[in-house]
């Protein structure tokens, strides 16, 4: 049975017990037991290399003596066992001197067991236990297909404003950057870990040729996941990629902190990043960024940090809607700001459907350079293949697509001198940009306008527009609130004075 069918019978069970109530908390029941045998797995194979390896995690807690015997525990037993034996013991796990435990008790702080039914429980258990080796690399590769589909549910839970980025997008990207072995690679907003896993398996293709490598690759790979059960997830498939110890995977909202906060010596090499875009964050967060800054959009305020965070010389690759492109008030200071301070030297133009079911805006992937200013930014239109009109579930994006982009890029180090205009590919000069008042939604100029009549997209647009507008109203309510603000303490101040 493969995995997405071992994956489907679970959740099948899991819709009779009276406990779960709906894909978000399908979802948690089934990632906090895929963590715990995923981690066995692991342990088994470090258990092989290393005759003193101790596991951070009780014997009695451990998967293999408690869950792996499909005639083992059950009903209430197994029930009150989870409840106040388990779950107790792995939230409190000592973990002074353990980065293993560290992360184990991480992982169980935001988890918990919904399931009401015992029996219910040890269904799913031996479901797992019996469809489920992950010592076994092409059950790895296979688990990649099923994150997709738990990520698809999560959409279904009404994560809005989150989207999974495709396969081939993300080896896109990363293929883009090209980061190197020793080079610290950070997503602030990293979800499940998508670019990261990439970035992993990218280093270990290209770089990595010594177990002294592999200790470099896993000191370079760094993410911040607000929400729990993404974060939950990112953490699994960081073990499940080989990362024996993701401490670098924090959960915490990277907007929390002070802008100011962020030193020199904090700074990495590369970002690549999705961040959340079409949402607001909530109020005072952009308190933490300088006036000019200040939005409660989401992706505005990380674009803001992306360009703090950058080393000179850093890389960014980064998944941005049209509205970025066109917006005016903060986003045209920020784009001022990243074309100042940064060679924003290429974005290519993705089309309609990319992120569907999720949403149909359309995106774009900007790549720029920190520690100098652009001079001028070429744009790509990405086409859709020939006989394709829009992506879907059955006919996704693919990475082969990007070939004709891969083979036009060229190389930064020389200003990208061989890239030639083409019917997909134009240049605009900084000046031109200034002139649009950094309107950088521009059209390519090869393709005549088209009137667009497809109705999700006219709604995908419409939205964005609200979006835009509920930001510029935000903007004008902090503007008028801190000049009322400072009249009426001006106000103060002259009637204590005249007394």
């Amino acid at each position: 049975m493969s995995i997405s069918s071992v994956i489907k019978s679970i959740q099948d069970i899991m819709r009779k017990d009276v406990g779960v109530d709906g894909d978000a908390q399908r979802i948690g029941q089934l990632v906090w037991m895929l963590f715990l045998k995923i981690y066995d797995d692991r342990e088994q194979e470090w258990e092989m290399f290393d005759d003193n390896y101790k596991s951070p995690i009780p014997n009695g807690l451990r998967w293999r003596n408690w869950a792996a015997d499909p005639e083992g525990m059950t009903g209430e037993e197994l029930k009150n066992f989870i409840d106040s034996i388990l779950f107790t013991g792995l939230q409190n796990l000592e973990v002074s001197g353990s980065p293993k435990a560290a992360v184990v008790r991480s992982v169980f702080e935001d988890a918990y067991n919904y399931m009401k039914s015992g029996q219910l429980i040890r269904q799913v258990i031996n479901k797992i236990q019996e469809g489920v080796d992950f010592n076994k690399s092409q059950e790895r590769h296979a688990f990649g297909d099923m994150y997709e589909q738990i990520l698809r549910d999560l959409q279904n839970a009404g994560n809005a404003g989150e989207f999974y980025t495709p396969r081939a997008v993300t080896e896109f990207m990363v293929d883009r950057i090209d980061p190197k072995l020793e080079e610290t690679v950070m997503d602030p907003a990293c979800g499940t870990g998508g670019f990261l896993t990439c970035t992993i398996e990218h280093k270990r293709k290209h770089y990595v040729q010594s177990t002294d490598d592999e200790q470099t690759l896993q000191r370079s790979i760094h993410g911040v996941e607000k929400k729990p059960l993404p974060h939950l997830l990112a953490t699994t498939n960081m073990i499940l990629h080989g990362i024996e110890t993701p401490n670098q995977i924090r959960h915490d909202n990277t907007l929390n902190r002070p802008y100011r906060d962020w030193g020199k010596n904090e700074r990495v090499n590369v970002i690549i990043a999705n961040p959340p875009f079409g949402g607001t964050e909530e109020d005072g967060i952009e308190n933490n960024f300088p006036a000019e800054f200040r939005t409660r959009e989401t992706a505005d305020l990380f674009m803001a940090l992306f360009i703090r965070l950058l080393k000179d010389g850093g890389r960014a690759a980064v998944v941005l809607p049209d509205g970025f492109l066109f917006g005016e008030g903060m986003k045209t200071r920020l784009k001022e700001r990243l074309l100042a301070d940064c060679n924003l030297h290429t974005i290519v133009r993705l089309p309609n459907g990319v992120f569907a079911p999720y949403t149909g805006i359309k995106t774009n992937l900007l790549f720029f350079t920190k520690g100098q200013p652009t001079e001028q930014v070429w744009y790509y239109e990405h086409p859709y293949p020939e006989g394709v009109k829009s992506y879907n579930k059955t006919k996704p994006m693919r990475f082969a697509e990007f070939a004709t982009e891969i083979d036009w890029w060229g190389n930064e180090d020389d200003g990208f001198a061989s890239r030639t205009e083409t019917e997909q590919a134009w240049k605009v000069s900084l000046e031109d940009i200034k002139a649009r008042n950094y309107d950088l939604d521009i059209k390519n100029p090869h393709v005549a306008d088209q009137v667009i009549h497809d109705p999700d997209v006219l709604l995908a647009q419409y939205a964005e527009q609200q979006n835009e507008i509920q930001s510029l109203r935000d903007q004008l309510k902090g503007i008028l609130s801190a000049a009322l603000t400072g009249n009426s303490a001006t106000e103060s101040n002259t009637a204590e004075n005249k007394a």
